[in-house]
């Protein structure tokens, strides 16, 4: 059995099925997304923050998404891997942008791409769909353009913002956009738009009605213990127990209880020397 297809989520709104997707950055996790059974995963631009120490994802390149994909792409066999277009990678043109999405494909190995905004990147995300490129969109707060919004504020508040959100999510789908994240708007607005669309949205910061859910990797597992995003929730608190396991693991070799001999190689012994001591051993046991 391969890799899913994207139109495998479609089928699961279709039957009224929830789904859940969480970032994604490297190998291990990839394979531990899998094998619990995440229809799909995405490599965000997230990865700046999460990751890398960056205040925003807007220094996140193309370069770093790739190397991020890779991993993930080999860490899984069927599950649907969306990579993140970063800041600049689409917004010069249409031809750059479908060239950066063709890499994300080919060298990254992902099944879909992830761009933000609505009508304005319209004709990037024909261009991409028409080439055979698989488009994920993303409305409402879009990370990217934070310092436009002038910080992580809900978006589609008022009835100007919310008609217009609207229609860029229906220009989407008409694009050919097979999903849309839907993020930090209000719960009866998302709830209005995924109904009103045939293809999922999946939601974070939006409520209930959502097609399906996203989350970041680290917000979840407790992973940065400063910081937790209102619109998420510690399913784990794996940051105190990877401290304690690194302290444990400082204490003991500061202490010299680690390593023991059981985690030491012995010197292994010439053959000279072996088959010296098997003549010794069959000499003293002869009559």
């Amino acid at each position: 059995m391969g890799r899913q297809s994207v139109h495998s989520l479609r089928a699961m709104k279709e039957r009224g099925e929830r789904f859940a997707m969480v970032t994604c950055y490297d190998h291990p996790s990839a394979r531990l997304a899998e094998s619990v059974g995440f229809p799909a995963v995405l490599v965000g631009d997230s990865l700046g923050t999460a990751l890398l120490g960056y205040d925003s994802t807007i220094p996140v390149t193309l370069e770093e998404i790739l190397h991020h994909t890779k991993p993930v792409v080999r860490g899984t066999v069927r599950t649907i891997v969306v990579a993140d277009m970063p800041f600049g990678s689409y917004q010069v043109s249409d031809d750059e942008a479908l060239r950066n999405a063709a890499r994300l494909m080919q060298e990254g190995g992902a099944t879909a791409v992830k761009l933000e905004g609505g009508a304005r990147v319209v004709p990037a995300v024909e261009r991409m769909v028409a080439s055979g490129i698989p488009v994920m969109g993303h409305l409402g707060l879009t990370p990217q353009s934070v310092r436009q919004f002038g910080g992580h504020k809900v978006q589609g508040k008022s009835q100007a913002d919310a008609a217009r959100l609207r229609e860029d999510a229906t220009a989407l789908e008409a694009a050919g956009c097979f999903a849309i994240v839907l993020e930090l708007i209000p719960a009866p607005l998302a709830g209005e738009v995924s109904r009103a669309l045939r293809i999922p949205t999946i939601g974070i910061g939006a409520g209930r009605e959502c097609d399906a859910e996203i989350q970041v990797w680290h917000d979840i597992l407790g992973l940065l213990e400063e910081f937790l995003p209102r619109h998420s929730r510690h399913f784990a608190k794996l940051g105190p127990q990877v401290r304690h396991g690194l302290e444990n693991y400082l204490h003991a070799v500061r202490r010299g209880e680690f390593p023991t001999a059981a985690q030491s190689v012995g010197v292994e012994a010439k053959a000279g020397d072996v088959l010296a001591r098997l003549i010794d051993e069959i000499n003293a046991t002869a009559p």
